[in-house]
């Protein structure tokens, strides 16, 4: 399917439940085009750098799941949300913030180093909680991206697997930038390949890929994903205002 990524952003000015709709409508049609149940696919919405009244609108239109980037903009964020919201952690973790991403998110998907995992189990002890986690992975190796590279990821599985408080649900990854989408399905691909790669050496099911963003997550579907992570084209382009 080749989509050019310039005209995916174009329902910006649209409201965000028109968007939402469109956006499951499409998600529907790349489910059917690969003989899957839209049930199996969640739309997480990508709210970083995105105000409380944008988040209510969306939770006003049916969106349950959200996820937010930074550590200190959630802790902000979250407690002027409404209650019922649910909140992953999509971007990078540093050690530091375990400790408050632990009491903030339902899931972190961006474990991207033992070194890290080990820290959110400690922090997990401590707070009486397990975590489920992504393992992200850097498909495509670029530099300017974290993640594991995948032949690191499988020599550090097990290990990863015996922290007492995680719980490692599937993997995830962040495409390279393309102007069609279609030139991201080899990376999609790749990271079903290895998720196979991984159950086969745990002996255990992964039920999540999350990859697939605004500009490429009809590929990312038709090619096995179980959450997509859509900003832009939910809730328009970003506006940062400075202090």
């Amino acid at each position: 399917m080749l989509v050019n990524r310039a005209r995916l952003f174009h329902a910006a000015g649209v409201s965000i439940p028109e968007n939402i709709s469109q956006l499951q409508a499409r998600i529907a049609a790349a489910c059917e085009r690969a003989n899957r149940s839209p049930a199996e696919v969640q739309l997480l919405a990508v709210s970083k750098g995105h105000s409380t009244t944008a988040i209510e609108k969306a939770a006003a239109a049916g969106q349950v799941v959200f996820g937010e980037s930074k550590v200190q903009e959630a802790k902000a964020k979250i407690p002027q949300c409404p209650g019922r919201l649910r909140w992953q952690m999509i971007g990078h973790l540093q050690s530091n913030k375990c400790r408050d991403a632990v009491q903030l998110f339902e899931m972190i998907q961006s474990v991207d180093s033992l070194h890290l995992a080990e820290e959110i189990s400690r922090r997990c002890e401590q707070a009486s909680r397990t975590m489920p986690v992504l393992l992200e992975v850097n498909v495509a190796g670029e530099s300017s991206k974290f993640g594991y590279a995948p032949g690191r990821l499988l020599e550090e599985l097990e290990s990863l697997n015996a922290l007492p408080r995680l719980e490692i649900h599937g993997l995830m990854t962040i495409a390279p930038y393309v102007t069609l989408a279609e030139k991201a399905r080899p990376f999609f691909r790749e990271l079903k390949e290895l998720k196979q790669r991984c159950e086969d050496r745990l002996g255990a099911p992964l039920p999540e890929l999350s990859m697939g963003m605004s500009g490429d997550f009809e590929v990312a579907v038709e090619e096995g994903a179980t959450i997509v992570r859509v900003g832009t084209a939910l809730f328009g382009e970003r506006h940062y205002h400075r202090s």
